[in-house]
């Protein structure tokens, strides 16, 4: 835990106008048809779900859409390795946050043997060029790598095992994951070695204190588009009609019990 994590009174605070500005990114995204793509990526219990609702609790799903793949199928696992997830890139207006994205063969396949140690050097290699392509096209590409102590992992993990809110979050992979620290450090340094690119680098927060690293996130991330806020119409309710006789039913409602 850090020394002095942030009261939540105070996050809220610096998150409200936060989230106003993602609204007004929001609006000018779908006026001038941009595509923005975020990635996620990250240790287990960095932060990356926490990050993704903070962004997105308060705009609209048909603009900002979250992108989290299950496992691959058996067909998926036939197919080209990227196939799966180019599907889910941006059109005109729209934002796509992967929670984990194509960066999993980097990552978590590597470190826990789902792909051979060719499948993942010929990945990195190869990914570079896919991703120019990407941002060649006309998206904006921004990817960030959240960072974790090992003792915050630890408290994490060992909070989602004694919280009973939590414990589905955690899995077998979890377990296993956990005691290959030092291997997930040699892949995540080999994978930013390799993709840390003009035209797609890497951005890396420290989400130790998760209100801290939610804040700091979002602030970078509007600094790297250039939208521009539109002038907000100015909107007054209409008068609402005229009863014209109606009156209530007398209906059976079955109104819920409240114990609150």
């Amino acid at each position: 835990m850090t020394d002095n994590p942030m009261k939540n009174k105070e996050y809220r605070h610096h998150l409200e106008p936060l989230q106003a500005e993602l609204v007004a990114l929001q609006e000018w995204v779908k006026a001038s048809g941009a595509k923005v793509c975020v990635v996620f990526e990250g240790r287990d219990t960095a932060g990356k779900g926490g990050v993704i609702k903070a962004i997105t609790e308060r705009v609209s799903p048909r603009v900002f859409r979250v992108v989290a793949l299950p496992a691959p199928t058996e067909r998926e696992k036939s197919q080209m390795y990227l196939q799966r997830y180019v599907p889910h890139l941006p059109a005109a207006g729209e934002i796509a946050v992967f929670d984990r994205s194509w960066y999993n063969r980097a990552g978590v396949e590597r470190v826990m043997g789902f792909c051979t140690e060719e499948q993942a050097h010929q990945f990195l290699e190869l990914i570079p060029t896919v991703e120019r392509a990407i941002v060649e096209s006309g998206v904006i590409l921004l990817k960030y790598w959240l960072e974790v102590s090992e003792e915050e992992q630890t408290r994490r993990l060992q909070s989602r095992i004694d919280d009973p809110r939590k414990i589905w979050k955690l899995s077998d992979l979890d377990l296993k994951s956990y005691s290959r620290w030092y291997d997930y450090s040699r892949a995540r340094d080999e994978m930013i070695h390799f993709t840390d690119t003009g035209w797609a680098p890497w951005f890396v927060a420290d989400n130790d204190d998760k209100k801290r690293g939610r804040l700091n996130i979002i602030t970078h991330l509007l600094g790297q588009i250039p939208y521009e806020p539109l002038e907000r119409p100015h909107i007054t309710l209409p008068a609402r009609q005229e009863a014209d006789g109606y009156e209530p039913p007398k209906l059976p409602l079955h109104w819920i019990p409240t114990p609150y």
